[in-house]
């Protein structure tokens, strides 16, 4: 096997095509699924099981972090407002990329990175700038060797379910609107 990274995983489909680069670059990563962002629980959990049918499908192991929504909403607090894409995503991803930092930390692994550079809707550079305040974060742009399309291939072969929103109910609201 090679070298151990832990990965950031925001859902199931995000992961296909993050975990196959993983793995053809030579790492074996361990899928970390924090996400406090997700609401509700219920649509948190739908994205867990989700992602564990890609897990088994690589044969990767796959750590469930606590679902703590209301620290969430502390992180973004005054940001409610905010367009998609806005201060309140960079608030988002700081979140998420701390709580993956402090986990690789307490696992010993060296090295962490995040999916959420797989969507075409998510800035890569935005996502890094935000990465580059933890140490052992790794840049990978995942939408970049068609990662995005081989997402949505590998999702339909594996039967998974595909969110029309990041996961926020601040997000579903404006995606509803559309």
């Amino acid at each position: 096997m090679g070298k151990r990274i832990l990965l950031h995983v925001c859902c199931g489909p995000c992961s296909t095509s993050s975990v196959e680069r993983l793995l053809q670059e030579g790492y074996e990563p361990v899928l970390f699924f924090s996400d406090s962002n997700i609401f509700p629980y219920e649509e948190f959990m739908k994205r867990y099981e989700n992602l564990l049918i890609v897990a088994r499908h690589y044969g990767l192991q796959v750590i469930l972090d606590e679902w703590n929504h209301e620290k969430w909403l502390e992180a973004v607090r005054g940001h409610e407002k905010d367009k998609e894409h806005g201060e309140r995503c960079s608030l988002c991803f700081h979140f998420n990329l701390a709580r993956t930092a402090e986990k690789a930390r307490e696992l010993g692994i060296d090295e962490f990175t995040t999916t959420l550079t797989v969507s075409r809707f998510k800035n890569s550079r935005k996502i890094f700038s935000e990465g580059a305040d933890f140490e052992g974060f790794r840049e990978f742009d995942f939408k970049k060797k068609d990662g995005f399309n081989r997402s949505i291939i590998l999702s339909k072969e594996l039967g998974l379910y595909r969110q029309a929103w990041c996961g926020c109910e601040f997000s579903r609201r404006e995606a509803d609107a559309t």
